[in-house]
């Protein structure tokens, strides 16, 4: 998408995709080698009662989707942040996710007329309405060389 296909109350829906347990175990030993990313068993005799993926998988699981379906093609240039990151629900194997984007708000800086900025706010929901990932995030795009 271009920055001039954003607009604020724009919802963009994407997925739904899952993660597999072997998925969950190989990004937890190399990033967040946390047991109960890593230790089936141990894990499943836990409060969790099974493996959960790293909260870090499940902002690379939305961003993915957001990179695949919205970023692509687009004058995307990064982010200066995010607002707030919470994970109110965890992922387990094989669920499946769906992330539906808010857009928030859509202007040009007032500081640098070519940039465009976009306020958005990203939720990775379970089937069941749960959400596993909720956070407000500000993404910059290159309008230099837009008329």
């Amino acid at each position: 998408m271009r920055f001039s296909d954003f607009y604020p109350g724009q919802v963009i829906t994407l997925g739904p995709v899952a993660l597999t347990e072997e998925q969950i175990v190989a990004f937890a030993r190399q990033y967040d080698p946390q047991w109960f990313h890593t230790d089936r068993e141990r894990a499943a005799a836990s409060r969790w009662g099974g493996l959960i993926a790293s909260g870090w998988q499940t902002c690379a699981v939305a961003m993915r989707l957001a990179c695949d379906h919205v970023l692509a093609g687009s004058e995307s240039i990064g982010s200066p942040g995010l607002a707030y990151l919470k994970w109110p629900a965890p992922v387990r194997p094989g669920e499946p996710l769906t992330l539906n984007i808010e857009v928030l708000e859509v202007r040009r800086s007032t500081s640098r007329p070519d940039l465009g900025v976009v306020r958005w706010r990203w939720n990775l929901r379970h089937a069941d309405g749960r959400v596993a990932l909720d956070l407000e995030a500000t993404s910059l795009f290159d309008l230099s060389a837009v008329r």
